[in-house]
């Protein structure tokens, strides 16, 4: 086998096994007024709504990885609050409730990244940030010898160039995408941090939405018993949301 072939062969293997990797892609997730979800409730002047992420496939579109498989249960609650009052979720009263009435912990947020970083997929997921370069390299070389064939010059010397190439321009595009190998694993705890609505103020007049983190182990979600405080009067409102 001569060097253009080894290469070109190395170049391959090298695209093929970066191809099972898993990159994380940021992602906001939508959500509805609690007036166009069905379990709709007002408390305490407030419109309280949510909707669950139970389903495996559902979840990972919108959070950009297994989420379930990650050991957590989203729900995502929205209230419209038109009112004085200043709310906040009371976590140790707040419970989802599975199919089997069988009732659930909310897990506070650090809790819910660690079992997020403890899962297989964001081992992969920074796997993937720290090989963004060797990505380069290999597209380099591919590319490279295209070039060479096309153009007439030495295939392996042009699969060599087009790799070194490429190896810089991957760094440089790895190092601004991801700044390190461990940059995926921060912006996932950015992105959860921003989506918790545990220890949000929900202001007067703010139309306001976030999630709720409850244990994987929860086979479904049948109801949420939520718990929310004035923070202003320290006094509480309780309902049940069923989905």
């Amino acid at each position: 086998m001569n060097i253009f072939y080894r290469r070109m062969v190395l170049a391959t293997a090298t695209l093929l096994v970066l191809a099972s990797c898993t990159f994380y892609e940021s992602r906001e997730v939508p959500f509805r007024p609690p007036d166009q979800i069905a379990n709709v409730q007002t408390v305490g002047g407030a419109k309280v709504a949510a909707e669950h992420y139970a389903d495996k496939s559902m979840a990972k579109k919108q959070f950009g990885f297994d989420i379930r498989g990650a050991g957590l249960l989203p729900v995502q609650v929205v209230i419209d609050n038109p009112g004085p009052r200043r709310f906040e979720v009371v976590a140790e009263q707040t419970f989802l409730v599975d199919a089997t009435g069988a009732y659930w912990n909310l897990l506070d947020r650090k809790t819910a990244y660690q079992r997020v970083e403890a899962s297989s997929e964001y081992g992969t997921i920074v796997k993937g940030g720290a090989e963004s370069g060797m990505w380069g390299a290999a597209a380099g070389a591919l590319a490279g010898a295209a070039i060479g064939i096309l153009s007439g010059h030495n295939v392996g010397e042009a699969a060599g160039m087009g790799a070194a190439a490429g190896a810089a321009g991957g760094a440089i595009y790895g190092g601004a995408k991801e700044g390190s190998s461990d940059e995926p694993g921060r912006q996932i705890a950015r992105d959860l941090a921003n989506k918790d609505l545990e220890n949000r103020i929900i202001e007067p007049g703010n139309l306001d939405r976030g999630f709720l983190f409850f244990p994987g182990e929860a086979p479904s979600a049948g109801q949420l018993r939520l718990q929310l405080r004035d923070a202003s009067s320290g006094q509480l409102f309780n309902t049940t949301l069923i989905f």
